[in-house]
């Protein structure tokens, strides 16, 4: 199947050889990009769209996540992070694999109305042994037909070992390797053009043990998938980390073996610079949180210092901590939030455009086919009319205003080859259904914590 998406007015392709393109096109494949370029008038293909007054950019990519935490939106709402997960978990804990399946469904819903084409996920709790709970946000990803990168997460020390979550939802070590490998062979599909890969990423160094941390990276290497884990996110965890292990959390890391190119870092907010230069030397990528980060008063992570150090992508974070799905208004956070602590020009619009795009593709080491618009490139690009109201005035530079002004959605998104949303809407796929049953399911689980009656 031959596309042809014609007479763009604006292709920023993100590509240093091909550049930005005005009055463009761009000849797909199946699910491959073959052609990029200006002259279209004597290309065949079997379904021809015209994109006069559009601007195409990459998809965006989202770095990090936890897709469940949209059942328990705007609770907790003046909480700091070691306060805020405790009051959570007592609500999580009753989650099942329908509650990740709706959930998964809803916050992907969300994403892909805001430019994410790829995403990862961190799910990190499975209550009661309950395995199945990974295989439930699979089968939304497939469904939806995002190009997704979940992350078998864990957690293995509860309060009574000294960790913030109950018992019910912890795991032991041996159960969690267990589970990374069957998830491996089940499901990580590492070929070019792939649309599921798998990481493994315990929790956090005050959630697991560092026998887990240890043996994880035996399996990322035995099975060449990557690794990733929250760090350095808040004070808190800087004292924790201090106390229990004489370490300051980037030094902790190096000493877990955890320094290496197949690492990607959630926030790295507190960081010396002796951490940075230690991140720089072993090539570990980041995920930049602003909206979370914000709303726990976690802090401002030094990205403008770390931009020419070590890969960075943007990501929305948990639902719960955001609290939405909203990467273009990630993106535009990350943007003000260094300029607030380091200056106007601590970050261009084009240097977070890429970090959401081609810098995320990197970070999940998918470089090779996702983040820019090009030949041999997926097929996974996205597009916002010119005519918007919010773009009035702002059409003299118009990839500004992606950022700078507030197009609230995408008018166009294309994943894998397939047309996701044209002129605005989901061209396969109704959320009504889910939407109910997503906030019945939230109010069940409220019900069962004892917060709502």
């Amino acid at each position: 199947m031959r596309k042809l998406f014609k007479n763009i007015s604006y292709v920023y392709t993100f590509d240093e050889k091909i550049g930005d393109i005005e009055n463009g096109y761009i000849l797909v494949e199946d699910n491959v990009i073959k052609e990029v370029g200006r002259n279209w008038e004597n290309i065949e293909a079997d379904e021809i769209y015209d994109l006069d007054g559009y601007m195409i950019i990459p998809g965006f990519v989202n770095t990090h996540h936890h897709m469940f935490q949209s059942l328990t939106r705007g609770l907790a709402a003046d909480k700091k992070l070691f306060d805020w997960l405790v009051f959570h978990y007592e609500i999580w804990k009753f989650i099942d694999e329908e509650a990740i399946y709706v959930s998964s469904l809803i916050a992907l819903y969300e994403m892909i109305k805001t430019g994410v084409t790829t995403t990862t996920d961190h799910l990190y709790l499975y209550p009661y042994g309950n395995n199945k709970l990974f295989d439930a946000e699979i089968e939304a990803a497939k469904l939806i037909g995002v190009r997704f990168h979940p992350t078998r997460g864990s957690m293995s020390l509860s309060k009574k070992n000294g960790g913030l979550p109950p018992d019910s939802v912890v795991q032991t070590d041996d159960e969690i390797l267990q589970e990374s490998v069957r998830v491996i062979e089940k499901y990580h599909d590492p070929s070019k053009y792939s649309m599921l890969r798998v990481a493994l990423a315990p929790c956090s160094p005050f959630s697991v043990t560092p026998y887990l941390m240890k043996e994880t990276v035996k399996i990322a290497n035995k099975y060449d998938v990557l690794l990733h884990t929250h760090l350095a996110e808040t004070r808190d965890e800087e004292e924790y980390c201090l106390e229990k292990f004489g370490k300051r959390p980037v030094d902790y890391m190096e000493e877990l073996g955890w320094l290496n190119n197949k690492v990607w870092f959630a926030h790295m907010v507190w960081l010396s610079k002796e951490d940075m230069e230690k991140l720089s030397k072993n090539n570990v990528g980041m995920a930049h949180c602003p909206s979370s980060n914000m709303r726990l008063g976690s802090g401002i992570a030094p990205v403008s210092e770390l931009k020419n150090k070590i890969r960075i992508g943007i990501a929305v974070d948990g639902s719960a901590s955001n609290d939405t799905n909203n990467m273009i208004m990630e993106a535009r956070n990350a943007l003000l939030l260094q300029r607030a602590k380091y200056g106007a020009n601590a970050l261009t619009v084009r240097e977070v455009l890429k970090m959401a795009t081609i810098g995320g593709a990197g970070v999940l080491k998918m470089d090779d086919y996702i983040g820019k618009i090009a030949p041999e490139m997926a097929a996974d690009f996205i597009g916002f009319k010119l005519d918007k109201v919010e773009f009035a005035g702002g059409l003299h530079n118009p990839i500004n205003s992606i950022l700078l002004c507030d197009p609230k959605q995408v008018d166009l998104s294309v994943i894998n080859g397939e047309i996701k949303i044209l002129n605005s809407e989901f061209t396969n796929f109704e959320i009504s259904d889910f939407l109910e049953k997503h906030n019945m399911i939230s109010k069940k689980l409220l019900k069962k914590a004892g917060i709502l009656l």
